[in-house]
């Protein structure tokens, strides 16, 4: 999960100017789950499974650019993406297995997912608006991407940062009865002028975006091939790297909210309405009491949801609760990823190798193409 989320706001990196770069640069990244509902259901799992009380954990990561070569390097995950081979190795440290993906087969495997899809779209479209039936429901999706520059300013890992706020939702409209349901993102950005250095990073994800020939790559695979299935997503790509174009400088913290919203508004970004502090979990005790079913339903309440009528609110957001407001947004999940120590002292290259002992795997994209 947490790829998708440290990697949402790649394009920013593609849009800037870039530079020569250096042989060499180092930096680290820090992404922790901060809050949103999903992360409250972790906790209250947690008490029965170690894995989901450690969610919402801190991760640091480790970036290594060697010339042509990236190495994104975390306790778990190692991720290589070499320009010259046109590959990318993904490491599981904890099974000591590892799969390698040439970039032709990752642009085939989205290109048959993206067929699949429209496929799929237009067979259940076609199942639910029989001839004889023309009033059957239709959806309709649009998109709005916005970027604003509060004029805020804060230090962030010892730099003066500025504040730039971009938002974007998904709105899904039923064509019959103008019902619709809204899923946003919103990604709270602090940025600096620029960091020493920093320009090869942007130019090394540029050459690799060229190469995969799709700007989306930074994305996330997930979040990619849903914007690709979703008529007028082009054009919500296109309008946000024109909006991104507004941005400069280096984004050294990021706080980024997915979620639902009422009539198609954007989620406040983080520095608007902070998450109240979580109150503590319910013991094994009050679990074994309450039931496990309905100990979740009773913190969580609803989701809300994506594609739910406009009567439909979202789960209450607990700033509206408070002040006795009608809640008008629902968190599912708030990741914070704060970029800092960066270096252009020499990389060592076994930091690009695959660990000795470690097995050769399929990759998961293929296990994925191989089960559909």
């Amino acid at each position: 999960m947490f790829p998708l989320f440290k990697r949402a706001m790649l394009p920013l990196v593609l849009v800037l100017p870039s530079a020569l770069f250096a042989s060499d640069y180092t930096y680290q990244q820090t992404t922790q789950i901060t809050g949103g509902s999903l992360l409250k259901m972790m906790k209250t799992v947690g008490v029965f499974s170690s894995q989901a009380r450690h969610m919402g954990d801190p991760i640091v990561s480790t970036i290594y650019l060697k010339d042509n070569r990236l190495a994104d390097v975390s306790p778990e995950q190692i991720q290589i993406i070499d320009l010259d081979k046109e590959t990318v190795t993904q490491i599981d440290v904890q099974k000591k297995t590892y799969s390698v993906m040439t970039f032709a087969q990752m642009k085939q495997a989205m290109e048959n997912a993206r067929k699949q899809m429209e496929q799929e779209a237009a067979k259940q479209k076609s199942q639910a608006q029989p001839a004889s039936n023309p009033d059957a429901q239709s959806v309709q999706m649009s998109f709005d991407v916005k970027v604003r520059k509060t004029g805020a300013t804060k230090e962030v890992s010892g730099l003066n940062s500025s504040e730039a706020i971009m938002t974007m939702t998904m709105t899904a409209t039923n064509t019959q009865n103008q019902q619709s349901g809204n899923l946003a993102m919103t990604n709270d950005m602090w940025m600096v002028p620029s960091v020493p250095g920093y320009e090869q990073v942007r130019a090394f994800y540029q050459r690799f975006a060229a190469k995969m020939g799709d700007v989306t790559v930074g994305l996330g695979r997930d979040f990619s091939r849903m914007l690709a299935q979703q008529p007028g997503a082009n054009q919500a790509m296109g309008d946000m790297m024109k909006e991104m174009q507004k941005l400069d400088g280096v984004p050294v913290m990021q706080v980024m909210r997915m979620g639902t919203t009422v009539n198609g508004q954007p989620l406040p970004a983080a520095s608007e309405a902070p998450l109240p502090a979580e109150a503590a979990g319910p013991t094994k005790g009050e679990m074994a009491k309450a039931g496990m079913s309905s100990m979740i339903s009773s913190r969580l309440g609803g989701f809300g949801g994506f594609g739910k009528k406009k009567k439909d609110t979202p789960a209450p957001d607990e700033n509206a609760a408070q002040a006795g407001a009608q809640p008008t947004s629902a968190i599912l999940m708030e990741t914070q990823v704060t970029t800092s120590n960066f270096s252009s002292g020499p990389v060592d290259p076994s930091h690009f190798e695959v660990p000795a002992g470690y097995k050769q795997v399929q990759a998961p994209i293929e296990k994925e193409a191989s089960r559909q």
